[in-house]
């Protein structure tokens, strides 16, 4: 019916000039008009499904599709050849310390207030016929608790908040209704945490589930209706809520880590807690890259996961609180067994190990005494090779000597790891305690 000069185009009427104008350089994709280059660029990437070019991977539950590629078909993929990429792992970009935002934290000061209590309700009770019915104004509501729970999942003290508040309670309302009481804030902390108020330990949280109510809620006000009496028949007198309690906590973890690294800036502590762990602290060729402990997890066949904890390095005079000793050795101290870490590249490394020794035993007596193991870091180099002889001739603790860096002999240390945990368990048990779990 359409006269020589028109053709179908796309499903609509189109002169045949410009259909003829368009077959060159342009082809019908889902019903309308694109250019060939388009559609030549789309066929090995693009198919077209309902009308509608779809991307590729959606079409992965229809089974495979023909595509106009001469007659055969395809393989569904992610890419073609002319488009693929490089597909190794990107490595994480290497930020500063103070950049990081997740880190270990084992010390918290929270402020917590408990919620206040709802106002007493004052109304009376007026209907047809019994005009006067007397005072029905209720009860207002009990102010929230906020309360500590011990929980296994909990590891750290970085998500606690430095203030929480508990829900106040409602206001008393009309016919003796009393007001709902505020709800309850829950505030989980990792199992071993020590509830300190004015230096003075208050509560201790050893067992999953535990709680401690850290600020109670205040009472709900009176309402006119408890204060009726027979001498007081219509009584307007009502009470407002009370305040929450308000409390400064300080909230410190007992335990740490199972093991600690305990050494001088710059020894490889953190090169070493990466090598042996997933965790991801800082490294940088400057002391003092590490300023707050990481914790890294060393996981064993049989399921048993020992933490490592990466403390920032000692200097000399950390016991008088030289920098930042004493936050140091506080992390320090909640570790079962140390592993010294000496740089072997250095002259004379015994003498690191000494001085690391003098300043643990300075700030706590028995604490270099613990179970240890000295690990000479830094083995790929020339001099270390050299110095590793001398420094086992000068101590009588076992030496193990590695490179964080390459990752050489590294098995031994996973295996005498698993030793000093299995000691510290055996121990933990034979004084009828449960040994701490990650």
């Amino acid at each position: 019916m359409l006269p020589p000069s028109w053709a179908v185009l796309g499903g609509r009427a189109a002169p045949a000039a410009v259909s003829a104008m368009l077959s060159p350089r342009w082809a019908v994709l889902g019903g309308r008009a694109a250019p060939a280059a388009v559609s030549a660029m789309l066929s090995p990437r693009w198919a077209v499904l309902g009308g509608r070019s779809a991307w590729r991977p959606a079409l992965l539950l229809l089974g495979p599709v023909p595509l106009p590629t001469g007659g055969r078909q395809l393989p569904f993929s992610t890419t073609c050849a002319r488009c693929s990429k490089n597909r190794r792992l990107r490595q994480k970009r290497v930020i500063s310390e103070r950049k990081l935002t997740r880190y270990f934290v084992d010390h918290r000061k929270v402020r917590v207030v408990g919620g206040q209590g709802g106002g007493g309700g004052h109304s009376f009770y007026s209907e047809p016929r019994k005009i006067f019915g007397g005072p029905d104004g209720g009860n207002g509501g009990d102010g929230g608790h906020v309360i500590l729970k011990a929980d296994q999942q909990m590891k750290s003290l970085a998500s606690v908040l430095p203030f929480y508040q508990g829900f106040h309670g409602e206001r008393g309302g009309r016919k003796n209704c009393y007001g709902a009481n505020g709800a309850y804030v829950y505030v989980k902390v990792p199992v071993g945490t020590l509830v300190k108020e004015d230096g003075k330990v208050v509560a201790d949280l050893t067992e999953h589930g535990e709680e401690y109510v850290a600020a109670y809620g205040g009472a709900g006000g009176k309402g006119n209706r408890f204060f009726l009496s027979n001498e007081n028949r219509a009584p307007t007198l009502f009470t407002p809520g009370e305040p929450g309690q308000e409390r400064v906590l300080h909230l410190e973890l007992k335990t740490t880590a199972h093991a600690g690294l305990v050494g001088f800036p710059n020894a490889g502590k953190s090169s070493l807690l990466r090598a042996i762990s997933r965790a991801k602290p800082a490294v940088a060729a400057y002391p003092f890259t590490t300023l707050n402990p990481h914790v890294g997890i060393v996981h064993y066949q049989d399921y048993e996961q020992v933490a490592v904890a990466d403390i920032p390095g000692l200097i000399k005079g950390a016991h008088q609180n030289r920098g930042l000793g004493m936050a140091f050795l506080r992390h320090i101290e909640r570790c079962r067994f140390l592993l010294y870490v000496v740089d072997l590249s250095v002259s004379q490394p015994w003498i690191q190990l000494q001085d690391l020794k003098y300043e643990l035993e300075q700030y706590k007596k028995g604490l270099s005494e613990r179970p240890c193991v000295v690990i000479g870091n830094k083995i790929d180099l020339a001099q270390s090779r050299i110095n590793l002889p001398l420094l086992k001739e000068q101590i009588d603790d076992r030496v193990i000597a590695l490179s964080a860096l390459t990752g050489d002999n590294l098995e031994e240390l996973f295996l005498h790891l698993r030793e000093l945990y299995d000691t510290y368990v055996k121990t933990e048990q034979s004084r009828g305690q449960s040994p701490v779990k990650w």
